[in-house]
């Protein structure tokens, strides 16, 4: 399975030889409901060969719908199925994402990868990780209002202290018992504090490594927000050795093993909900302030001309909205046309990835929390 922190933007940017072919659908967890998913995803394999007959007939078409053909026959992949799939496919490339968030059923044959979709489940305000944690083990989860799943334990980190430490309480215990002068252990309380002050460094040296772990691993290469959760005992400790600036200041004062999967979503979007709803409103904020001075636009010729200028500082898009068409790449002048057409995409999508290109930063917003009817908002550099 392809990581989509991995590849995006970089990856799903980049030129590509045409033809690039986009799929999506929503997909399911649970039996009976996900039996039909692979029949759906034959059957937009199914358009996406349509529209290649249409515009690139002498194009090695099996050879370019090979990978999604072997796909639909995987039993196992589709049986640990997440809410929704993407997957893309061109000339000597193919990537396969399971999604957390449900997405609607697409099939584009472009000139480029259909991509918005993946803007709005990577730059949402809405995704977090957690971070499990006791004395002896830790894991990570990663999710958003709607959905969490555990993350593979980290490749090449000890996940437990007795991994880390090499040494287990057993072992501890014999190392620090005190004895007196003639064998007996009437110092037995003493030895009992020595032992406490070995348990508590080694659990100092494990929180630490956890810290780095996370930190290098999951933080720095995702850029969610991570919510601690563990008993309250241990908050102050961790705190104390963090260096993870993405540490949430809220926390879930229960370990994550005392609670359900979907009981521990609803904690940790409990937490991150004001922060998300704070994070949107300072854009559309900024975008008023912008359009008050001329700064801003929420015409859509006006805003694709701005782009392919590289005008454009922050592009707010309009998450449910769809325009097929497509962006010259040159002037901006927008052409809208029907989306089964080999050549024709979604106006935002390409209006979002010029914006990327030209390093710009593109905010997928729910519908209802835009501020424009045009399903754009721009925020100029100049």
């Amino acid at each position: 399975m392809h990581s989509l922190a991995h590849d995006y933007p970089a990856t799903l940017l980049d030129e590509r030889e045409a033809p690039c072919l986009s799929l999506y659908q929503p997909t399911h967890r649970q039996h009976p409901n996900n039996a039909q998913d692979p029949v759906r995803f034959r059957n937009l394999v199914k358009q996406l060969a349509a529209s290649l007959r249409t515009k690139y007939p002498a194009r090695d078409i099996p050879a370019l719908l090979r990978p999604f053909e072997a796909l639909a026959e995987d039993r196992e992949f589709w049986n640990h199925a997440g809410d929704g799939l993407a997957v893309l496919g061109a000339p000597d490339f193919f990537r396969v994402y399971r999604l957390q968030r449900p997405v609607a059923e697409l099939a584009i044959v472009a000139e480029s990868f259909h991509v918005k979709p993946l803007m709005r489940i990577v730059q949402s305000a809405d995704r977090y990780q957690i971070l499990g944690l006791n004395r002896h083990a830790f894991k990570v989860f990663e999710g958003n209002r709607d959905a969490l799943d555990e993350l593979p334990p980290i490749a090449d980190v000890p996940q437990t202290a007795v991994e880390l430490l090499g040494k287990a309480s057993d072992d501890r215990e014999g190392a620090h018992r005190a004895h007196g002068p003639d064998g007996s252990t009437n110092v037995a309380r003493h030895g009992t504090d020595v032992m406490q002050d070995a348990e508590d460094r080694d659990t100092e040296q494990f929180f630490r490594a956890v810290d780095a772990a996370v930190l290098k691993h999951c933080s720095q290469p995702s850029g969610k927000r991570l919510i601690l959760a563990a008993l309250p005992q241990h908050h102050h400790l961790f705190r104390t050795v963090s260096n993870n600036p993405s540490l949430m200041d809220e926390a879930i004062d229960v370990h994550p093993d005392d609670l359900s999967l979907d009981a521990l979503r609803e904690r940790a979007w409990q937490v991150v909900l004001p922060h998300y709803l704070q994070r949107l409103a300072g854009f559309v904020e900024s975008f008023g302030a912008a359009a008050s001075n001329g700064r801003g636009s929420d015409d859509l010729p006006g805003i694709a001309e701005a782009a392919v200028a590289g005008r454009v500082e922050t592009l707010l898009i309009e998450a449910d909205r769809l325009l097929p068409g497509r962006i010259d790449a040159s002037s901006g002048k927008i052409t809208t046309a029907d989306l089964t057409h080999p050549e024709i995409d979604d106006v935002f999508d390409d209006l979002g990835e010029i914006v990327l290109k030209r390093g710009g930063e593109v905010i997928v917003v729910p519908s209802d929390r835009m501020p424009t009817d045009s399903g754009a908002a721009a925020i100029y550099r100049f």
